[in-house]
């Protein structure tokens, strides 16, 4: 007797080994598929970027000709790519004005299908500094990295989500004004809305050059206040790609960038970067050119960041809220 009871237990035994050997091989199948069929051509993300960051631009320093020329980018990819107005809006513009100088965010809405009451932004800043006064040579700050790379992703993931059509949640996408002047258009933005419909903030800054920790890598401000991170890892597991915490703490990165106008309102709001700022040579240079970004670098930031995101996107995940001291 007590030798069937050993046989019937390594039977089950057994039979939950290979269980579970088989669901853990259907998940990886599951994985890889989905990996497959994310994506994106880096010709468009190309285009994209050396448009923004074209000497045309003129730096994109907000209250210019060459921001409006930017927006004016923005909005007709949004268009193009089938975006709808944000709440009240007649226009993908959010338009007011601070000291004086008139300013803009440019927004376009993915309708949600079971929860669009529920909101994910994914942002960046498409402003950066201006031109050089007088002097020889160069006088342009093209911000390419800083933040036309992050302007890329905001459009091809709008027109990736969009394409997908399975977002249960509804996605606001936001390209922020004067965010080198203070964070003032993502300020602006944080008062005109209810913080506890948004569920999530994906903030993409400086994401065109391959990161210390190594090739198909990324890192996330904020990593500890939210389990946002660890969603995202989660969900990177099995695709090559992986997500650390911000290797620069003294930094204070969580709050540079406009991830940080969210989540003073407790929400869940963080920012991906690549770029090695601390050795980065460009970085508010007029050297900061299209030219110096690694567009396979890019083009597989926004692919992880869509990977990545998908879990929250289709309302399967909530990060906790986020915890500011």
């Amino acid at each position: 007797m007590k030798k069937a009871s050993i046989f019937i237990s390594a039977l089950m035994i057994l039979f939950s080994c290979k269980e579970y050997t088989k669901a853990n091989a259907q998940e990886s199948k599951k994985l890889k598929e989905t990996t497959e069929e994310i994506t994106f051509n880096p010709a468009t993300i190309k285009k994209h970027l050396y448009t923004l960051a074209s000497d045309e631009m003129e730096g994109r320093a907000t209250g210019t000709p060459g921001i409006e020329k930017a927006a004016q980018y923005i909005e007709n990819e949004f268009k193009k790519i089938g975006l709808t107005y944000f709440n009240s809006n007649t226009s993908y513009r959010q338009n007011f004005e601070h000291n004086g100088i008139k300013m803009f965010n440019v927004m376009g809405v993915l309708e949600g299908k079971s929860k669009k009451d529920e909101f994910v932004i994914v942002s960046a800043h498409y402003d950066h500094l201006e031109m050089k006064k007088d002097g020889d040579g160069d006088r342009i700050y093209n911000g390419a990295n800083d933040d036309a790379s992050g302007v890329t992703g905001v459009i091809a993931l709008a027109e990736y989500f969009k394409k997908k059509g399975n977002n249960e949640r509804s996605i606001l996408f936001v390209c922020f004004t004067a965010e080198e002047m203070g964070l003032i258009g993502s300020k602006y933005f944080g008062k005109g809305i209810d913080a506890s419909k948004f569920v999530a903030g994906i903030n993409l800054e400086l994401i065109g050059k391959e990161p210390k920790t190594g090739p198909k890598t990324a890192w996330l401000t904020g990593f500890e206040r939210s389990d946002f991170g660890k969603i995202i890892q989660k969900n990177l597991e099995g695709t090559g790609y992986k997500l650390f915490p911000d290797p620069y703490p003294k930094y204070n990165l969580f709050f540079r960038s406009d991830n940080a106008s969210l989540a003073r309102l407790g929400v869940p709001s963080h920012t991906f970067s690549t770029t090695p700022i601390d050795i980065d040579p460009d970085y508010h240079k007029v050297t900061d050119e299209a030219e110096t970004l690694d567009v396979n670098v890019l083009t597989e930031t926004i692919k992880a960041v869509a990977i990545g995101t998908t879990s929250i996107i289709n309302g399967k995940d909530t990060p906790t809220r986020v915890t500011i001291e």
